[in-house]
């Protein structure tokens, strides 16, 4: 069958040690973080019997952006920043429900970046009862760093994800703060979708989002992996 219309380009985030990683999906995590879910006024689970299941959202694959730079959006005057772990798939899931145990074998490697997020968005459909797709799924709102394979990356839980705005630290957590780790949240996706190679999981922010304005530089670390440098358009 002949396209009647050119095939878009594929998203691709580099590699380090080279190559790029088509991008087929972006699965994002709500509420990872408890003292993240306190500061947007929701209850946040005091043990891990208490979790209940994760919230999740989609943005599309072609928000992805690699050179950290970031037009401000349209139809906002509150953008906000939330500094992430960002998850790479590797391998497709096998049908049915992925257990815990085998979900690390998925992963390809790991990023830093930024779901950024029109809060006014959001704040307006949440007091009508809506969907808040327009807040999180919008051109540009998916900043990431470079991709580091899983083996050469080493253990996350004792790490730090850090976002400084202009100098000064707005986010900063070890990512042992999670409420639901890595393999818990692949497991979690994988009852309501069929995972795939080339899928992304944005894992969740820390405490301390706030407003992103323009002319502003950030840098976000996920330490001793990736750092992200970037700016926001005028």
């Amino acid at each position: 069958m002949t396209d009647v219309i050119p095939v878009p380009p594929v998203p691709r985030i580099p590699v380090r040690g080279g190559g790029g990683f088509p991008v087929r999906r972006i699965y994002c995590v709500g509420r990872n973080f408890a003292e993240h879910a306190r500061e947007m006024g929701a209850a946040a689970p005091a043990s891990k019997e208490e979790r209940g299941r994760p919230v999740f959202f989609m943005k599309p694959a072609d928000a992805i952006v690699v050179d950290g730079q970031v037009p401000y959006p349209p139809a906002t005057a509150d953008l906000h920043h939330e500094v992430e772990l960002v998850v790479a798939l590797g391998r497709d899931a096998p049908a049915g429900v992925l257990p815990v145990e085998r979900a690390q074998a998925l992963v390809f490697g790991y990023t830093v970046g930024l779901d950024l997020t029109r809060r006014d968005l959001q704040a307006a459909a949440k007091a009508r009862g809506l969907p808040w797709d327009t807040a999180k799924g919008f051109d540009h709102s998916a900043p990431v760093g470079e991709l580091v394979p899983a083996g050469q990356a080493g253990a996350l839980a004792p790490r730090m994800l850090e976002l400084r705005v202009n100098g000064e630290r707005r986010q900063r957590a070890p990512l042992s703060d999670l409420i639901w780790d890595v393999a818990e949240i692949l497991h979690e996706l994988s009852r309501l979708y069929a995972l795939r190679a080339g899928d992304l999981v944005f894992m969740g922010t820390p405490a301390g989002v706030a407003a992103l304005r323009p002319g502003d530089r950030y840098e976000a670390v996920l330490e001793g992996i990736a750092t992200l440098h970037g700016g926001i358009g005028r």
